[in-house]
């Protein structure tokens, strides 16, 4: 992986970060002793984003098998009674460290608790649980992923001349903690072009479970509401982002309005190389695989890693100690890098018509 992906936090918790026994204030059970490490990793879905099945079950499964450790990777597909279910089975068969992508905070905090009272050390990882228990959260800044989806808009909107253009919103999951991050984000950069008159603030809706079939109808009735009058589009994943390209060349507008998007999936990269989709946010989940798997083997070995950073739980006030790393804009000229970081491979991307846009676009 090259350098500049990661925070300073993450690389001085990947190379120096101190490790001491593993304390709990609560006075439960540490993992050690004479336990066998065992890490359970519950994924949240398959449809929200590619990347969950194709990227970290790929990349953590690396980890665990580099350090030797047993561990259980299952994904709940979207069905919190399903989470929970998978939850208590892992449980009972002896993990000693518990990796969450929550699918809300309510189911997420209830599993984490129940972990907790068994004396299962804990990780978010990729989304906080507001008001849980974890003792570590592993991610990205979200809040910068969302200003660079705000300025990749802003940039794509300015190479079009656009005069007054009206930018609207495919927002995340409002379950997901991190579409809330991402929107604060994005505000950041466009909420004062909407003040000062440059830009024009268009609709503003959240994807239920970020559903990508039903962002499409969103989106649709966003185009029905404005007529068609909307010039740039801040969605929140490429999955979203798709779905709003789907619309717009139903439109004949795919190219001439700008979309933003998040996660590289091979699908976006194309979108990207093809011109309907102005750009996405690359997150180097090996980078965040090996800093969570890194986390969750010393805790199930009964140890506890210094991270150098917390981030604070809006809900209960708590300072999670944190692993943030940094994401990457990727536009039409450096899609090659998320090839060349393995992250995607060139035969996912360059398919037939899009071999020739690949070359053009350096990807070898």
């Amino acid at each position: 992986m090259r350098k500049g992906f990661l925070t300073f936090a993450a690389v001085s918790l990947l190379a120096t970060g101190s490790v001491a026994a593993c304390g709990d204030d609560s006075g439960s059970d540490r993992a050690g002793g004479d336990r066998k490490a065992k890490i359970g990793v519950i994924l949240p879905d398959s449809k929200s984003s590619a990347r969950w099945e194709s990227a970290d079950r790929r990349f953590l499964e690396e980890a665990f098998k580099a350090a030797g450790v047993d561990y259980n990777i299952q994904n709940a597909q979207g069905d919190k009674s399903s989470f929970s279910t998978i939850a208590d089975g892992m449980l009972t068969d002896g993990v000693t460290a518990l990796m969450i992508v929550n699918l809300d905070s309510g189911t997420g905090k209830a599993v984490l608790e129940k972990a907790k009272s068994q004396g299962v050390a804990t990780i978010d990882y990729d989304r906080l649980t507001l008001g849980g228990s974890a003792e570590y959260y592993v991610s990205f800044d979200n809040e910068a992923v969302g200003r660079l989806m705000g300025e990749g808009v802003s940039r794509c909107l300015t190479d079009k001349n656009a005069q007054k253009p009206v930018v609207a919103y495919l927002n995340g999951s409002p379950t997901d903690n991190n579409a809330t991050l991402l929107k604060t984000g994005y505000d950041s950069v466009l909420k004062p072009k909407f003040d000062s008159g440059a830009y024009v603030k268009g609709p503003d809706q959240a994807v239920p479970e970020w559903n990508a079939t039903e962002a499409g109808g969103i989106f649709e009735q966003m185009m029905t509401q404005t007529g068609g009058k909307i010039n740039g589009v801040v969605a929140a994943n490429d999955a979203l982002g798709n779905a709003a390209i789907s619309i717009l060349k139903k439109n004949k507008l795919n190219g001439k309005v700008p979309v933003t998007g998040q996660d590289a999936t091979p699908q976006a990269l194309q979108n990207i190389l093809a011109g309907d989709q102005c750009m996405t946010v690359y997150k180097a989940v090996r980078e965040q695989a090996k800093a969570a798997s890194e986390l969750a083997i010393a805790l199930a070995k009964g140890e506890r890693k210094d991270t150098g950073k917390t981030v604070r739980d809006p809900q209960s006030g708590r300072d999670v100690p944190s692993v943030l790393l940094t994401p990457k804009a990727i536009y039409k000229d450096n899609v090659k890098d998320v090839v060349a970081d393995g992250y995607v491979t060139k035969e996912q991307v360059c398919t037939g018509a899009y071999a020739k846009l690949c070359a053009d676009a350096g990807i070898s």
